[in-house]
C-alpha cells in the first residue's frame, strides 16, 4: 500500500511552505514573503510516530480568478486535494478570517475530504489569543493552533491528521530509483517533458521564463524501470537572475543535479546551442553525473535526410568537453523517442556505475603503454606501475607512478580512451587520479 497523501491548501502567503518544510524537516519548499511563490505541487515525507505519509505543498488559491497563472496554480492545487487522503488548511491568525478563507473552506467541504484546520503564526506561548476562536465560522470542525516558525502544535496537528489516515498497509522499502534531474535553459521543455512522461500536468507550462521554480522530484514505475524525475528551474546567466526566489531557485536545481545520478540536458532544438547550454551541462559534468544530452523541440525543425546528422556533428563540436555524453532527438509536445530516452537513462546508469576488476584493467594498461610509450622528460620516462578502480558514479581510476610531473594531460587522456573503447562507459565522466608511489598524494 502507498504512503498516505495529505495536502497543504490555503490562500496565498499563510504560510503554507513554511508549515510543510517545518513537518517535513527540510528547507525543501522555497520560502519567501510575497504571494505566488509556491506554484506547483511540491512533495516530501514525513514521519509521525513510526507512521510514514507524503506531504504535499500547494501554491496559493484564489478562487475568483480564472486566467493567468493562479489559475494554474489553482488547478494544482484542486489536483492535490483530489488525490489526498486528508487535507489540512491552513489559515492566519494575524489577518483573521477573509473571504478568500471561507471560499477555500467551501471548496475542501465539496470535496469530501477530512479536513483539519491548522491555525498559523499563533507565535506566543500561553493561553491562545480570543481571534482564534473566530476561525471556527468556516465551519470545518476543531482547530489546531500551530506556529510553523517555532514548531509549536505541529505535533497536535499531526495527530489529528493521523486520526483521518489508514496506516495498516505500511509501505514496504521500495527498490533503489534511478534520479534523474532534467536540467537547461529556461523555456526548452523542461516541463513538459517531465508532463509527458507523468502521463498528468503536474508541472505548470507557460511560455513565461522562470514558472517553475522549485526542483520537484515526480517517482514515476513504468516497463523501462522505476525513476525519479526532477523538473528544475531553468538555469539563467548570474547577472539575469533577479530576485531572491529566482536565487534559490537556481541553488534547488543545483542541489537535484548533485542528488541525481543521471542528468538529461535539455537543449531547444529551434534555438540551437548557446553558450548558457555548455554551462549547465558542465555543472553535471563537473559533479561526475552520467549525461544526456536530449535535443527537445524536434518536430518543430524542417528536416530533410541530412538534417538530424549536421545537427549532431554541430552539437559534437559545441559539447566537445563531453564528448562521452549520447545526444538523443525528442518531442516533449509528441513524444517522440521519448521510449528511447529511458533506455538511454537505464544504460547511462548502469555505465556510471561499472566497476572494472583491477586484473583486466592492468591488462589493458600493458597493451596501452606497449602501443604507445609513457611521456619522458631529460632522460626520466614515465612509469606506470599499476592501475585500479577506486570508486564509480563517476568511474575513477588511481594510476600509481614513478614521477606524477611526468604524467601529461595528452597521456592521461589517451589512456581514457583507451578504457572508453575498452569497456564502454558511454554517457559518463571518468576520472582519473596519478599518485606517485609512497607519498600519498594525488593530483
Amino acid at each position: 500500500m502507498a504512503k498516505p497523501i495529505v495536502a497543504v491548501i490555503g490562500r496565498p502567503n499563510v504560510g503554507k511552505s513554511t508549515l510543510f518544510n517545518k513537518l517535513i524537516g527540510q528547507r525543501l519548499a522555497i520560502v519567501e514573503d510575497t504571494p505566488g511563490v509556491t506554484r506547483d505541487r511540491i512533495f516530501g515525507d514525513c514521519e509521525w510516530r513510526g507512521h510514514k505519509m507524503l506531504l504535499v505543498d500547494t501554491g496559493g488559491i484564489e478562487p475568483s480568478i480564472d486566467d493567468g497563472l493562479l489559475a494554474h496554480m489553482r488547478q494544482q492545487a484542486q489536483l492535490a486535494i483530489d488525490s489526498a487522503d486528508c487535507i489540512i488548511m491552513v489559515c492566519d491568525l494575524n489577518s483573521g478570517v477573509t473571504p478568500q478563507d471561507q471560499d477555500v473552506a467551501a471548496l475542501l467541504m465539496r470535496s469530501g475530504k477530512p479536513v483539519v484546520l491548522a491555525v498559523n503564526k499563533c507565535d506566543k506561548v500561553g493561553e491562545p489569543p480570543m481571534e482564534l476562536y473566530d476561525f471556527y465560522s468556516l465551519g470545518l470542525g476543531e482547530l489546531i493552533p500551530v506556529s510553523s516558525i517555532h514548531g509549536h502544535g505541529t505535533g497536535d496537528l499531526l495527530d489529528a491528521v493521523c486520526e483521518h489516515l489508514d496506516f495498516s498497509g505500511e509501505e514496504n522499502p521500495e527498490e533503489d530509483r534511478i534520479s534523474v534531474a532534467v536540467i537547461g535553459r529556461p523555456n526548452v521543455g523542461k516541463s513538459s517533458l517531465v508532463n509527458y512522461i507523468l502521463g498528468e500536468d503536474r508541472m505548470i507550462v507557460a511560455n513565461e521564463a522562470g514558472t517553475t521554480r522549485d526542483a520537484i522530484d515526480s517517482p514515476i514505475d513504468n516497463a523501462f524501470g522505476k525513476f525519479i524525475f526532477t523538473d528544475t528551474a531553468g538555469l539563467r546567466k548570474k547577472g539575469k537572475v533577479e530576485s531572491g526566489v529566482e536565487r534559490f531557485s537556481v541553488l534547488r536545481s543545483l542541489a537535484a543535479v548533485e542528488r541525481s545520478t543521471v542528468c538529461v540536458i535539455l537543449i531547444d532544438a529551434t534555438e540551437g546551442f548557446t553558450e548558457q547550454d555548455s554551462k549547465v551541462a558542465g555543472y553535471a559534468h563537473e559533479q561526475g553525473k552520467a549525461c544526456i544530452i536530449a535535443v527537445n523541440k524536434w518536430d518543430l525543425v524542417e528536416k530533410d535526410g541530412r538534417t538530424m546528422d549536421s545537427y549532431r556533428k554541430k552539437l559534437q563540436d559545441d559539447f566537445s568537453f563531453m564528448s562521452y555524453a549520447p545526444i538523443l532527438f525528442i518531442s516533449a509536445k509528441t513524444g517522440q523517442r521519448v521510449d528511447k530516452l529511458f533506455e538511454m537513462i537505464r544504460y547511462v546508469d548502469e555505465q556510471n556505475a561499472l566497476r572494472v576488476p583491477t586484473g583486466v584493467l592492468n591488462e589493458l594498461l600493458a597493451r596501452a603503454t606497449a602501443r604507445v610509450q609513457p611521456p619522458s622528460d631529460k632522460g626520466r620516462r614515465l612509469k606506470i606501475f599499476y592501475m585500479t578502480q577506486a570508486s564509480t558514479r563517476p568511474p575513477t581510476f588511481v594510476c600509481f607512478v614513478n614521477r606524477k610531473d611526468l604524467f601529461h594531460f595528452s597521456y592521461q587522456r589517451y589512456l581514457e580512451n583507451q578504457i572508453r573503447e575498452t569497456f564502454g562507459l558511454e554517457g559518463t565522466p571518468v576520472r582519473i587520479v596519478v599518485r606517485e608511489r609512497g607519498d600519498g598524494s594525488t593530483r
